[in-house]
């Protein structure tokens, strides 16, 4: 007799919610909300009197799942945040007092917000439950432009606040909670090239240092004036002033005159949508094509365009503190304990960000970049999004978004890629324990979103490719049906299992899971086990 075995593929990048075998139970409600962050990180300022370059404004996205149907709720239910207590007991209710964004927010946006209003009529989470509204181009419920502070109702530094998600139906009776963070941080800072006096002597304006008393104004005022300085002579300098409507005199004299910079009013910018004045590059463009040659690492001697890892971004933003670089890619190790993947896997050096042509928060790495095939079919998980030339990689993949960024990619009918990955930068599971509560509601384990039954009613049919990716279904009922989906297809098996059917790190487990065979009795895996076909029998089609 055949021993019928569990081919668990647990794919480490799997989109949506995998397949629950003995790893979780049943969640007992009808529906389940899953709700992220769209890039694991914001950054604001820590003060608008000076200039800006971003506004408080966070993203909030959900999808609530009927587990009947394993379909989408996109109707007839109201979706909520509200500010909540996080893993240490710290909550953020209010950004009112932590910061001076709606003082200055007329000068620089035009607009004039109540507090805790942000620029898009979103508020800042707090005891009444604030709406969320359903985009169907995007697929999901969605708050953006959310104005929260990295900073707790007791004044402690919090970089990652949470909130509570809440759904439910038009009588108001609740069908589902979930807990998310809204990450931010005000740890953008320039102050350590930048401060009167004791600053990098490279960025020292003319014809002296600002020496402003109040620290935060002082290497800001230093900034404008140091431009003011190097683009004084340039007529394009004079056009962009009068356009904007700051003073002949310069940044420096319209700032101190009441009215601050705002940076992307200048410089194009695809994170705030300003167009820019015609002729000045991008702001992404000049702050790093600038600074990878001009600003020097401290731990090498040399500019900070040849730095490799996340200690010369964090020099500027967040940053060695907030340690925003916190996911499951983020954390891995080479054998020798170093890092497996920095900010530049993904990205580039500070030379490749600021390159000319480049299109800044658009041209970005794609997960296929990196998890693709090799031409002999095995399976490559790179370590670099970039090929020998220094080109984004081009190859197809199973794990292919397409020509969408992973922060808004979507499969496995319409769930977003982050709703089972966890967001941007905090690929579940994350160092950060906010990051981790809801997988591990949802699932019983941090990790990917990897049951079934999250999303699908118990005992739901089989299916041999139906899954993720083309993930088979995991859990008990594929131990018994898995056979004939093997004899069809064994040369399938081998995208996740190898070519020598004994198992790769797409078929480690996520979770220690158990199973009843008819031939060897009871199998256990622990986590991290490597499922593969001799491990019940002698190979795909032994008995």
């Amino acid at each position: 007799m055949k021993t019928k075995l569990h081919l668990s593929a647990l794919l480490v990048v799997m989109v949506c919610a995998g397949c629950g075998g003995n790893g979780a139970g049943d969640p007992p409600a009808a529906y389940s909300l899953i709700a992220w962050n769209d890039l694991g990180m914001h950054c604001i300022d820590n003060d608008y009197s000076v200039f800006a370059i971003l506004p408080p404004y966070n993203n909030l996205h959900a999808q609530l799942i009927d587990r009947q149907t394993g379909k989408q709720v996109t109707a007839g239910v109201t979706v909520t945040y509200t500010a909540t207590a996080d893993t240490r007991g710290s909550i953020n209710s209010t950004s009112k007092g932590k910061t001076n964004f709606w003082q200055w927010v007329s000068g620089l946006f035009g607009v004039t917000l109540p507090v805790d209003t942000g620029l898009t009529g979103n508020r800042t989470p707090g005891t009444a439950p604030a709406p969320m509204s359903y985009d169907p181009a995007s697929g999901f419920w969605k708050a953006d432009g959310i104005p929260i502070l990295p900073h707790d109702d007791a004044g402690a530094p919090n970089y990652y606040p949470m909130v509570k998600v809440e759904a439910r139906d038009g009588r108001g009776v609740l069908l589902a909670t979930t807990y998310t963070v809204l990450p931010v941080s005000d740890e953008l800072a320039c102050s350590k090239c930048h401060t009167s006096g004791i600053g990098d002597p490279m960025a020292q304006p003319s014809p002296d240092w600002v020496f402003d008393p109040n620290p935060v104004r002082d290497w800001r005022r230093n900034i404008l004036l140091l431009h003011d300085t190097k683009n004084g002579a340039n007529p394009l300098y004079a056009t962009a002033l009068a356009q904007k409507g700051y003073l002949p005199a310069g940044l420096l004299a319209t700032s101190d005159a009441g009215t601050p910079i705002l940076c992307a009013g200048c410089h194009p910018s695809n994170a705030l949508g300003t167009t820019g004045v015609a002729g000045v590059k991008q702001l992404t463009t000049s702050m790093h094509s600038w600074h990878a040659v001009k600003a020097m690492d401290d731990a090498t001697g040399m500019p900070l365009g040849q730095t490799m890892d996340r200690s010369g971004c964090y020099y500027c933003h967040p940053g060695s503190t907030t340690q925003c670089l916190r996911g499951v890619m983020g954390n891995a190790k080479n054998p020798d304990g170093s890092a497996a993947l920095e900010c530049q896997s993904c990205h580039g050096s500070m030379n490749v960000v600021g390159g000319a042509g480049r299109a800044g928060w658009i041209d970005l790495p794609k997960c296929q970049y990196c998890h693709y095939q090799a031409p002999d079919g095995t399976y490559v998980r790179d370590t670099s999004a970039f090929d020998v030339s220094g080109n984004f990689r081009q190859t197809t993949s199973i794990f292919s978004t397409g020509q969408a960024l992973f922060k808004v990619g979507a499969t496995h009918g319409t769930m977003q890629c982050e709703a089972c990955h966890g967001s941007t930068h905090a690929e579940y599971p994350s160092s950060e324990d906010n990051d981790n509560v809801q997988s591990i509601n949802l699932q019983g384990y941090a990790g990917t979103i990897a049951e079934c039954v999250v999303c699908h009613p118990q005992g739901f049919p089989p299916s041999a490719a139906g899954g993720p990716h083309g993930l088979h279904t995991v859990g008990a009922a594929w131990v018994d049906t898995h056979g004939s989906a093997a004899k069809a297809d064994s040369q399938a098996c081998t995208v996740c299992h190898g070519k020598d059917y004994r198992g790769t790190r797409l078929s480690r487990t996520f979770t220690a899971r158990s199973f009843r065979t008819t031939s060897t009795g009871m199998k256990v895996y622990a986590k991290g086990d490597m499922v593969g076909c001799y491990d019940c029998h002698n190979g795909p089609g032994g008995k």
